[in-house]
């Protein structure tokens, strides 16, 4: 049975809009094609920075034919009944409808109506446009000379290509003829960016897939995910350190690139005096970086590995230097933060929690801090807690939300 192949190629799509992307593209096409009749055997969406793709497999090459009774009003029923039977039913006259018998209800009209099913391909060239369409991008956008004008295309980034081919294995698949914003469906793609952006004919998947990966384009965004972390695994042991996994990270950046290239870059040692989750943080949300720690102590060591999205001349040194080059004055301004936290007690920072309403119903935060003190002291007994240290670490425990470091960094 015939294949599905669907691309829509576009400027950069946002990391955090590409999973839900390609099983939105996936559940939008699917449904329609169950709605029309055609049952599927199987598909599967993906996500690059730069194209979304769908392939949906083994779709009859047409609809099947549709048979349907439909009963009319009764035999010597009114004359404005029978004409609407007629309208709505597409009869010439009551001669072409059957009459059913019914002892009980008397004898009623029967049309029967048969609707020949279409080819699956005209199916596909007037339902995918509208997907595209009506597509649920969070945020998207107009541009060209088309924008200003009404009922213009709105897509997350500016799309470039569409690919539409439908048929089956052994035979050159047909083109899905339609047409959005002026972009006609075809065969033609493009490989990455800067490695391999010259134009890229494809059939179907198989040959979709392999031509992509030749043009230096992972399709698949697990695959992606099992390269940098595989990569970046074994660049730390290299180097006798060990990865920090992270897996929304790894989420993220492979969300970024379509071809990983995974390097190591390393910060001054100094910057070790500040506490690790404050280095993971700074270096994670700034620059998308792994940290690596010291698979003996567990504590970070300077260094930290990087995705590339492409495979320099020089081997990666001008990404790593840039890299590096940016961690270095985000970790100066980690230092200070920390530094500049030091010199306060946290109970010192206590009387400003008076001036700062938690809620108006509520009162402030020094009041609510008292709750918690009272609250604490009454359940620490209850679990064989010391009674004083509670109070004392239930004083403290909202202090910190007025230091420097939190406030820069308040996943902390």
């Amino acid at each position: 049975m015939p294949d599905l192949l669907l691309e829509l190629f576009s400027e950069e799509i946002p990391a955090r809009m590409q999973a839900k992307a390609a099983d939105d593209l996936r559940r939008m096409v699917t449904d329609k094609l169950v709605a029309e009749g055609l049952v599927y055997e199987g598909a599967k969406a993906f996500a690059t920075p730069r194209r979304l793709t769908l392939t949906v497999h083994g779709i009859p090459a047409r609809q099947s034919d549709l048979k349907e009774e439909r009963k009319g009003p009764r035999v010597g029923g009114p004359d404005a009944a029978i004409a609407g039977f007629l309208k709505a039913t597409g009869l010439a006259s009551l001669d072409e409808a059957k009459i059913q018998r019914d002892p009980k209800k008397g004898d009623f009209y029967i049309a029967l109506i048969e609707k020949p099913g279409r080819a699956t391909l005209d199916v596909l060239a007037d339902m995918l446009p509208v997907i595209i369409r009506t597509f649920p991008w969070p945020k998207s956008m107009r541009w060209g000379e088309r924008s200003a004008r009404a009922g213009a295309l709105q897509w997350v980034r500016p799309l470039h290509a569409i690919i539409a081919t439908f048929g089956i294995d052994t035979e050159d698949p047909d083109v899905v003829k339609f047409e959005v914003a002026g972009i006609e469906a075809g065969q033609t793609t493009f490989g990455h960016r800067f490695m391999a952006p010259a134009p890229i004919n494809v059939r179907r998947f198989e040959d979709y897939e392999a031509k992509l990966k030749a043009a230096k384009v992972v399709l698949d965004p697990q695959a992606r995910k099992d390269i940098i972390l595989a990569d970046a695994k074994q660049l730390a042991f290299a180097q006798g350190h060990e990865l920090v996994e992270d897996q929304v990270l790894s989420d993220e950046v492979a969300g970024l690139v379509e071809w990983p290239v995974v390097l190591m870059g390393s910060f001054d040692q100094e910057f070790l005096s500040i506490p690790g989750e404050v280095i993971r943080a700074t270096i994670r949300n700034n620059q998308k970086c792994f940290v690596v720690s010291d698979p003996k102590t567990g504590k970070l060591t300077n260094k930290f590995i990087l995705t590339a999205n492409i495979e320099a001349s020089d081997g990666g040194k001008a990404i790593i230097a840039g890299n590096e080059r940016v961690i270095r004055a985000r970790l100066s301004d980690a230092k200070f933060f920390y530094q500049s936290d030091l010199k306060t007690k946290l109970e010192d920072r206590l009387p400003k929690f008076d001036g700062i309403v938690f809620h108006e119903k509520l009162g402030t935060q020094g009041e609510r801090i008292k709750r918690i003190e009272r609250l604490a002291a009454e359940i620490a007994p209850l679990v064989g807690a010391d009674v004083e240290k509670t109070k004392r670490a239930a004083h403290l425990a909202k202090a910190d939300l007025l230091t420097e470091v939190v406030g820069e960094f308040p996943e902390l």
